[in-house]
């Protein structure tokens, strides 16, 4: 028998199987690859919304987790994913200048924020309002990360490439039986494949369409990242990574004319440059009305319990929610009322 069987292998899953080795557990990941929003991700870091220059939530606590995990597996994997990269904030006007010197004076975004303008001159950028730059950010390249964790999970015998079949999952006193496989526990960390699952699909997890692009710039010499209505992350080679658009209606993970119109348009408004769209690509992130990640475990089913929910942050998010469902399972330390998915029951039922 072993401690976890674990349904998902993107950012939730393998945060969540790194928790349970690194406790010396034993894990199996089983995964058939139809989710693919953790490997085209943008992978950025970033404790701030800058659309309204406010702080995310538990940033502080999610980046001094994430900042010792990511370490750790770099090491672990000899390969280096993390990058870290400031991330400025072009201003368009001298209003934005001034709601940006507010916030900075916030005790909770001021660790986040410089109070130094910058009018730093990048080629195909043009910036007379200067930047802000943010603090304590990067990205990870998640693409990277995902084929060398399953690479190593594969090389260790802890991977199956296969779908779920929810119909052959059976229960015991001691756990789970699937199969040929007996577990304590099974932890779903599907992403938008919640949907199809019998055990969790009543809770509200909706997708959130997103379309990126690769461009290729010659002109444009950036060394950081440039974020406003979209950011812009350079790869190397004149090469970018620029996203990412937001549409709540549609649940494919194929590229649209209206995503490429719509991005084209957001680059154009910042940098002046020629650019040549190289790949363009989409996917459904796994997003929660609340925006609060689910975590938990099924109210009849003690040994059934969900990752799921990280929506546009999992590379910050993936972590800390990890290890609070992993202390959960382990130790039986509380979830925090705003991620455990006992939050959506009637009141006198939680």
């Amino acid at each position: 028998m072993i401690d976890y069987l674990i349904i998902g292998s993107g950012l939730a899953g393998i945060s969540f199987s790194e928790m349970a080795l690194n406790d010396n557990k034993s894990i199996l990941v089983l995964d058939n690859n139809s989710q693919n929003s953790s490997k085209i991700a943008g992978g950025l870091y970033n404790p701030v919304i800058l659309k309204r220059f406010s702080e995310v939530w538990k940033a502080q606590e999610q980046l001094l987790l994430m900042n010792d995990f990511y370490a750790v597996l770099e090491k672990k994997l000899e390969t280096k994913f993390d990058f870290k990269k400031p991330i400025l904030r072009k201003f368009f006007s001298v209003e934005e200048q001034n709601n940006w010197f507010t916030a900075s004076d916030k005790i909770n975004l001021a660790p986040f924020l410089s109070t130094k303008l910058l009018y730093n001159k990048y080629p195909g950028i043009e910036s007379p309002y200067g930047y802000g730059e943010v603090l304590k950010t990067g990205y990870v390249d998640t693409a990277i990360l995902l084929s060398k964790y399953k690479e190593y999970l594969t090389q260790n015998t802890l991977y199956r490439e296969e779908s779920f079949d929810y119909d052959a999952l059976q229960f015991s006193s001691n756990g789970i039986r699937y199969k040929d496989i007996e577990a304590r526990h099974i932890i779903f960390a599907e992403g938008f494949g919640l949907h199809s699952n019998p055990f969790f699909n009543h809770l509200p997890l909706d997708g959130t369409k997103g379309e990126l692009f690769i461009i290729k710039a010659p002109e444009l010499n950036l060394d950081i990242i440039v974020n406003t209505s979209v950011f812009i992350l350079p790869l190397g080679n004149d090469l970018f990574k620029v996203g990412a658009t937001y549409n709540w209606k549609d649940k494919t993970d194929l590229p649209t004319e209206e995503g490429k119109t719509e991005l084209v348009d957001r680059i154009k408004e910042i940098i002046s440059c020629d650019f040549e769209i190289v790949e363009h690509f989409a996917g459904v992130r796994p997003t929660v009305k609340d925006r609060r990640p689910l975590v938990g475990t099924h109210i009849i089913r003690k040994s059934v319990h969900i990752l799921n929910g990280l929506g546009t942050r999992g590379v910050m998010l993936g972590p800390s929610m990890a290890k609070a469902l992993y202390d959960f399972v382990e130790s039986g330390v509380p979830l925090d009322k705003e991620i455990d998915i006992r939050r959506f029951l009637p009141k006198n039922e939680r």
